[in-house]
């Protein structure tokens, strides 16, 4: 569950995409690295991520700002998952960077 106490503004990077059927050789475990090293990213929040039993999924990375979200862009072993993804795990994906103004929890 997000927590939305983090000061604002902050961003939130918003992927949502589609798995393919076919290929899932690897694909947990560059996910767990692709967590892992996000949280030793200057500038990272949190992460949270849910997936449907159709392969639709959505992973919300939050960041301080956005120079934070470029150098995560710019990681070689994040690049690498990127093309990885394009490759063999993703029929297709969406990606939304957002600026969070007012943040409310109950």
């Amino acid at each position: 569950m997000h927590k939305s106490n983090w000061p604002t503004p902050y961003y939130a990077v918003i992927f949502s995409s589609k798995r393919t059927a076919e290929d899932d050789e690897g694909y947990q475990e560059m996910s767990n690295r692709m967590s892992e090293l996000a949280t030793q990213q200057p500038g990272y929040l949190g992460i949270e991520s849910y997936r449907n039993e159709n392969g639709e999924g959505v992973t919300i990375s939050y960041w301080e700002n956005e120079e934070a979200i470029r150098n995560w862009k710019k990681n070689w072993e994040h690049l690498r998952a990127q093309r990885l993804g394009r490759k063999q795990w993703y029929a297709s994906y969406h990606l939304q960077v957002c600026r969070v103004e007012r943040a409310y929890a109950f």
